[in-house]
């Protein structure tokens, strides 16, 4: 595992400790995420190595912060609150499974990538797929980029073709503004259209008409460019910090964009399966990077990661 981030918390001078996704063999490097410094072991942390836990004792250089702080910085970027962590363990991860009929939603896109041609993809969605707070989005170190970016890169590494990115996507948005940009998207002339809402909707939109929404857009957009194929992808959780968006309503839109993918044709890319597999285990706070429902640069490649698993379904994502 490379800088799986942790972030601690802890009111007044009492040790804090933070989980790692699995048990470690062997830490390597525990690291502040945005300056790079090295922390010491013993000095600055234990490890427990049975539980997979991380202590801060109250004399740590680490950064940690209290539960009060955490509320009362709305919005505020985490990059240089998170420790970042690598490490060996024997745990098999589990790898992301694609969607079970990307392969024949994705077909032309899949024949393009094994054939190196050249593929064209377009992005709408909102403030996430724009990039935020991925730490090159906002020229932070250690300055990765969002996953829109990420999976175009990693397309033409595996592949060794050109992929051509189109994001559209807009901070704030949600699938009823998407509604509205067909002609945009097809004048990008895309190979493939990525589809991805959900943070936003949650605060006003029920599984039904958020459904509906996604459900023009794939159509509008097929009506102007046709042939077009369509990923959708389900959005990261919020933290319970986000009290603005109804949580419940995110598993309901993973039901709401499954169905809506084999009514359409569509494939699909659910992210938010994939959150729920590492909220067992980590904080919530540990993957956003605004403290509420941005992901962190880790939380950024957990996107790219199931993306790519959709699109490269001859391997294996882990």
């Amino acid at each position: 595992m490379h800088d799986e981030p942790l972030i601690f918390i802890a009111d007044g001078d009492a040790p804090s400790d933070a989980a790692l996704l699995f048990v470690p063999r062997r830490v390597d490097a525990v690291r502040n995420h945005a300056s790079g410094l090295a922390y010491e072991v013993g000095t600055d942390y234990s490890v427990d190595y049975a539980s997979g836990r991380l202590t801060r004792p109250p004399t740590s250089r680490m950064p940690c912060v209290s539960s009060g702080a955490l509320a009362a910085d709305d919005d505020r970027l985490m990059h240089e609150r998170l420790v970042s962590v690598t490490y060996a363990h024997d745990e098999v991860p589990v790898a992301a499974a694609p969607w079970p009929a990307a392969r024949a939603a994705l077909a032309r896109t899949h024949d393009r990538l094994r054939r190196r041609e050249a593929l064209t993809i377009c992005l709408v969605g909102d403030s996430i797929s724009e990039g935020y707070d991925a730490s090159g989005f906002h020229g932070l170190p250690p300055h990765q980029p969002s996953y829109a970016s990420l999976v175009a890169a990693g397309l033409e590494q595996r592949h060794r073709t050109d992929v051509r990115l189109r994001n559209l996507a807009v901070a704030g948005s949600s699938a009823a503004d998407g509604r509205w940009m067909a002609a945009d998207i097809a004048a990008t002339e895309p190979d493939l259209v990525i589809v991805a809402y959900g943070m936003n909707d949650a605060g006003w939109a029920d599984a039904a008409d958020f459904a509906g929404n996604v459900s023009a857009i794939v159509r509008d957009v097929r009506a102007a460019r046709p042939g077009v194929e369509v990923l959708l992808v389900t959005s990261m959780r919020p933290t319970p910090l986000c009290h603005w968006v109804m949580a419940e309503r995110f598993s309901q839109y993973r039901v709401a964009l499954t169905d809506v993918a084999e009514r359409e044709g569509a494939a699909l890319a659910d992210v938010t399966t994939a959150w729920d597999a590492l909220l067992m285990r980590k904080s919530p706070y540990d993957l956003a990077a605004n403290g509420l429902n941005h992901p962190n640069d880790f939380g950024h490649r957990i996107y790219a990661q199931t993306i790519l698993a959709c699109l490269s379904p001859d391997r294996s994502i882990t």
